[in-house]
């Protein structure tokens, strides 16, 4: 058990990192959207409805999939990892701050030998925690994997620093 700050609260949460479970998939997609809406300012409402009914398929279809659990075993966020790539970090804006993206991306690196990742440009948190991390940028891209106008940052992990 670990105790693990978020802002002004602690959450208790289990040790370690836990795989999916398949019955979880709406909890997935409600960690997701939530996550999306505290981070990715420059998404309208529009296209998160676009992008929400492909996220559950595109999770279940990833090699890995691990996700954090509270003490009531609420997953509370999760990484997904496929041919090295972490393709999904997302942690429910209620457990941000408190070391779980930190925890999914070490085991992503570690556990499961990811060492590149795709982040939105202007989602200007997640540039900063890869950085911290150690992940430089390697490439950019003007749209994202559908074809839309958001830039990707194409990063990649020589070693892992935090």
């Amino acid at each position: 058990m670990s105790v693990e700050p978020t802002g002004t609260t602690a959450r208790m949460l289990k040790e370690g990192v836990h795989h999916v479970r398949p019955e979880e998939g709406d909890r997935l997609v409600d960690v997701w959207e939530a996550s999306v809406r505290a981070t990715h300012h420059f998404l309208s409402d529009s296209d998160i409805q676009f992008f929400k009914p492909l996220v559950l398929n595109g999770l279940l279809g990833l090699t890995h999939l691990f996700c954090v659990r509270d003490m009531t075993g609420d997953l509370v966020g999760f990484v997904g990892v496929a041919d090295g790539k972490m393709e999904a970090l997302f942690v429910h804006p209620s457990c941000h701050r408190a070391g779980i993206g930190r925890r999914l991306a070490r085991h992503a690196v570690v556990e499961l030998g990811a060492t590149k990742v795709d982040v939105n440009e202007q989602n200007e948190q997640a540039v900063a925690f890869y950085l911290r991390l150690g992940f430089k940028v390697e490439a950019r891209s003007e749209v994202d994997s559908m074809g839309k106008a958001f830039p990707l940052l194409h990063m990649h992990l020589d070693n892992l620093t935090e």
